[in-house]
């Protein structure tokens, strides 16, 4: 009678028509064809390498089911576990074994609800089992960052126009040189220091990313919507604030009479050492995914009107997977499997390890470049790439600064601006004779 309501059976085939999946580039002249991957394959080919991986991704819909429902769940469950017991362990500083099992605890719930439920379940991964605790359209994450404006630039613009110049804004950040297709600024000697600061504050430079600031003072975002978000930023940061350093640490004043005076400040510093254990952890499994040396970056002209199976091996190559056990992926809410992340993103994370197999199989049909490797050798790469690219190039035009690169970009920008004056007018360039 007063016994929780169990939730009812998932049916069979209930995803079969779930469909959050980023959409391919198109461009302004519909008969430019897209140039990405011909090195690979034919375009007979791609066709059918994009068919083969439509293919994986139906078999998997039709397969989500209750399995899939009992394994979040359960997760939620699991995480909260973990919060309750990290919650009332740094209650008792006092008593180092329960304090330090507590600030552990809390760390593994902070990084799971934000890796293998937060980031997955505003995916959309699981809104086909009408469940409002795992609605990607209403969750929101234990994080600084809001999550209308993370989904924005995440699940759209990241994952649409995933390593492409100029349109994907997760390349750097704006603030590193990554990729060497980046112009060098001064700024860019800093790439280590900077990497190093951001990974200790990783969730304030998500909240930054999202707001776009850049964009806005570059006359690209009206202002206002950058109040708007601007609005959005300020009351999660106070709510986040309040909930970890104000909140708990008042309910610790409690003890005072019991205890000491400086229980308080040892709850309030237990808060601040786990959001920057989460932080660490966050930036490290999102650069081993994205920033390795062998992952590829691509120009806005040679993705334009791309078909899917160049879409879905932009994907591949513009990834990087990290080799780990079952409790190592889940700590990385599976996306130690980036590669099957972004070729999927919609589609439940713990599929990734089934997905990967038929993955490889058509990685070596193709003979396609699969990158994937140790967390350490991930790192170093990414180490590697940010200490290279800091240093000056030799080239002008790969200074963003010097005269030849800025003439270079007035050009390009001006090419691009006839031919969108053309295609509007419906007019065709003519080649001289």
């Amino acid at each position: 009678m007063f016994g929780r309501k169990k939730k009812a059976p998932i049916k069979a085939r209930s995803a079969a028509g779930h469909n959050a999946a980023p959409l391919t580039l198109v461009g302004a002249d519909p008969s430019k064809l897209s140039t990405i991957g011909l090195e690979y394959m034919t375009y007979s080919q791609l066709e059918e390498f994009g068919a083969e991986l439509d293919e994986i991704r139906g078999r998997i819909l039709n397969d989500l089911g209750q399995r899939d429902a009992n394994y979040i769940r359960r997760v939620i469950k699991v995480q909260r576990t973990f919060e309750i017991v990290g919650r009332i362990g740094i209650f008792f500083p006092f008593f180092w074994p329960v304090f330090v099992l507590g600030i552990v605890c809390l760390s593994l719930a902070k990084i799971i609800e934000n890796m293998e439920i937060g980031h997955n379940v505003m995916h959309g991964q699981y809104d086909w089992m009408n469940d409002p605790m795992v609605d990607g359209k209403k969750y929101e994450w234990d994080i600084i960052a809001p999550a209308e404006d993370w989904k924005n630039g995440h699940n759209y613009m990241h994952h649409t126009y995933t390593n492409i110049h100029g349109m994907d804004r997760d390349i750097g950040y704006n603030l590193f040189r990554i990729d060497k297709d980046q112009p060098w600024y001064p700024n860019h000697r800093f790439n280590l220091p900077l990497a190093f600061l951001l990974m200790l504050v990783f969730e304030w430079g998500v909240m930054y990313h999202g707001l776009e600031l850049d964009e806005y003072l570059s006359g690209n975002m009206p202002k206002k919507e950058f109040d708007v978000r601007k609005k959005r930023a300020f009351k999660k940061i106070r709510k986040q604030l309040f909930k970890d350093y104000v909140l708990y640490p008042v309910l610790s004043l409690a003890l005072v009479p019991f205890t000491s005076w400086w229980v308080p400040l040892a709850v309030f510093g237990a808060n601040f050492v786990v959001n920057i254990v989460r932080n660490i952890w966050t930036f490290i499994i999102i650069f081993c995914g994205h920033f390795p040396a062998e992952v590829q970056t691509f120009a806005k002209a040679d993705a334009e009107n791309e078909n899917r199976g160049q879409w879905y091996l932009r994907q591949l190559l513009g990834s990087a997977n990290i080799n780990g056990g079952k409790v190592f992926h889940l700590l990385t809410g599976n996306l130690s499997f980036q590669i099957e992340h972004h070729i999927f993103p919609d589609i439940p994370a713990r599929r990734y390890a089934e997905v990967a197999v038929d993955v490889h199989r058509l990685v070596e049909k193709y003979g396609l470049t699969y990158n994937s490797g140790r967390l350490s050798k991930q790192m170093g790469s990414v180490v590697r790439q940010l200490a290279t690219l800091a240093t000056r190039p030799e080239d002008p035009y790969q200074r963003g600064n010097s005269p030849e690169s800025k003439a270079l970009r007035r050009s390009k920008r001006e090419s691009s601006r006839t031919v969108a004056e053309l295609a509007a007018s419906g007019g065709a360039l003519v080649e001289a004779p």
